[in-house]
């Protein structure tokens, strides 16, 4: 069998048992190997690649047509491991610049942007961001909650998936969970545009859209309260008040004949489940227990 039966062989994992072991004792087995090695491990958008090996052959005999028939193939591998490796090093290092922090229930964490700018992410939330030209383009994506104390500069754009907030330097809170999406501004002017409603925001003003519901309202609050281990309502679905318990105490919350949709106005702390469970519970007239799992269930009063 000649070198080029061989490689195709090995390639399509053809070989005996005797022959791969005669193969893996070639000279030329190890740059095989790390030429499949190396060209796993990056992806490119515009480069095409040979639908079989006898095309990759005629594409190259058609343009180089050599004096000897195995000669061609070694310096060709050692220019195609060359181009994997020199791709591979673009790659990583040229369109690998997004940073992305992301916390986990029951998690909070402070970030620092290129510019100082302060985020401090709650539970079950994620930014992301470019470090590369942050100078030029002051933007970063949200998916949860987060507070930001932003250092005057250039514009500062908070895009999330259901509005995007720009400010220039100020302090506000940005919440996008599922169909609830609210803003409150502490410090500053914010602008919040969100599909057909465009708002600025003064310290104290807060923007808030719920399935597709617009509302406005104002707080004396000088920081939003979670970032002290308390969680606050104001007139929401029992649904979003549980949502956020879950995600603060890291577990799973089941209700029996309990109405998901009444209104709560509370809170909970964020530092002792039981006092936080009466705290939702008891001025609903609710009543909760623990299963064998140890989630929650929260259940009312059978008539």
């Amino acid at each position: 069998m000649n070198k080029e039966d061989q490689i195709k062989k090995w390639l399509n994992d053809e070989l005996t048992p005797g022959e791969r072991e005669l193969f893996e004792q070639g000279e030329d087995f190890a740059l095989y190997q790390a030429i499949v090695i190396g060209g796993t491990q990056f992806k490119a958008s515009n480069f095409s690649k040979p639908e079989a090996f006898n095309d990759f052959k005629s594409a190259y005999e058609a343009k180089n047509k050599p004096t000897r028939q195995l000669d061609w193939f070694k310096p060709m591998l050692r220019i195609v491991s060359v181009v994997v490796i020199t791709l591979g090093v673009y790659f990583t290092f040229f369109n690998n610049t997004l940073t992305q922090v992301q916390t986990i229930a029951s998690q909070k964490t402070k970030v620092e942007l290129p510019d100082l700018s302060q985020v401090t992410l709650n539970a079950d939330s994620e930014i992301e961001f470019s470090k590369k030209d942050w100078d030029d383009n002051r933007s970063l994506n949200l998916s949860g909650e987060a507070y930001f104390k932003v250092a005057k500069g250039k514009s500062f754009d908070v895009v999330t998936s259901q509005g995007v907030v720009t400010v220039v330097g100020t302090e506000f809170n940005v919440k996008q969970r599922n169909n609830y999406f609210e803003v409150q501004c502490f410090e500053g002017i914010v602008s919040v545009a969100s599909g057909s409603y465009t708002k600025k925001l003064l310290a104290g003003d807060s923007f808030r859209i719920l399935n597709n519901v617009f509302t406005q309202d104002t707080s004396t609050n000088v920081k939003p309260e979670w970032t002290s281990n308390r969680s606050t309502f104001k007139a929401l679905p029992y649904k979003v008040i549980l949502a956020e318990f879950e995600r603060q105490y890291d577990i799973k919350i089941s209700l029996e004949d309990v109405d998901s949709n009444l209104l709560f106005t509370g809170g909970f702390m964020h530092d002792n489940i039981e006092n936080a469970l009466l705290s939702i519970t008891q001025p609903m007239e609710l009543n909760y227990k623990t299963n064998a799992s140890n989630d929650v269930v929260i259940y009312g009063n059978k008539k």
